[in-house]
């Protein structure tokens, strides 16, 4: 698959070419706060493509970690929240949750989303979550308070969707947090990540073709050519 990758994070953007393949990820920049790359920054990026090259196995393992956490996070989901019917859009049903008293986290990130109220998404037709949103209804303290905290009112929201059959993307991650870490250091946590404008590249698609086609300048127009019948 490939897609447009947008990050906002903290008052900085950049959209990125992204190309997954069954060893892993590339990406190269096209745009940084809205504006085309420089050709220095060119180069830069076509340095940082041949690292990701070279350390592909590691990043595709930090990403199945990030993938373990993620999985780890939603399977509390039954045990932490108390759980209420919502709206109905089509195949998609709201529930809205609140915290379960009788629940007990066992680590700092179970801690935050344990204090947090919302409403989850499920598409009924592929019992899929296609959206999850929360706000931090109290403050949330670390070690009591001696490793920071998070300021209550704290948001995010988290979307998937199909974006092919059977084909099941994230989409938007927005994150938007204030708090402080050790010695009284204010952290503000702005995050805007959006996914867009899938296309689909063969399934035996390699790194090599991958990264070839990233370097080249419009990689999205050369996938209707990829993957046209012949």
């Amino acid at each position: 698959m490939l897609h447009l990758d947008t990050e906002d994070k903290n008052g900085h953007k950049e959209t990125y070419e992204v190309i997954e393949t069954k060893r892993g990820d590339l990406k190269q920049p096209i745009l940084i706060d809205g504006h085309e790359l420089t050709a220095e920054q060119r180069q830069a990026s076509g340095r940082q493509l041949g690292r990701e090259l070279r350390d592909l196995q590691k990043a595709h393992k930090e990403e199945n970690q990030d993938f373990g956490q993620s999985q780890q996070m939603l399977s509390m989901l039954p045990n932490a929240f108390i759980f209420n019917y919502g709206e109905k859009r089509g195949d998609l049903v709201q529930l809205d949750f609140k915290p379960n008293p009788q629940y007990r986290p066992h680590s700092h990130e179970a801690e935050v989303f344990h204090a947090m109220q919302g409403s989850v998404w499920i598409d009924t037709q592929q019992s899929r979550l296609a959206e999850i949103s929360g706000r931090l209804i109290e403050r949330v303290e670390f070690a009591g308070g001696l490793l920071g905290h998070l300021d209550r009112g704290g948001t995010f929201d988290v979307k998937q969707q199909e974006v092919a059959a059977g084909y099941w993307e994230l989409t938007r991650l927005d994150v938007e947090m204030q708090g402080k870490v050790l010695f009284f250091k204010t952290i503000s946590v702005y995050q805007k990540h959006s996914r867009s404008e899938f296309k689909r590249v063969p399934d035996d698609l390699t790194i090599a073709q991958a990264a070839e086609m990233l370097k080249k300048q419009g990689a999205s127009q050369q996938v209707s050519r990829i993957t046209a019948p012949r």
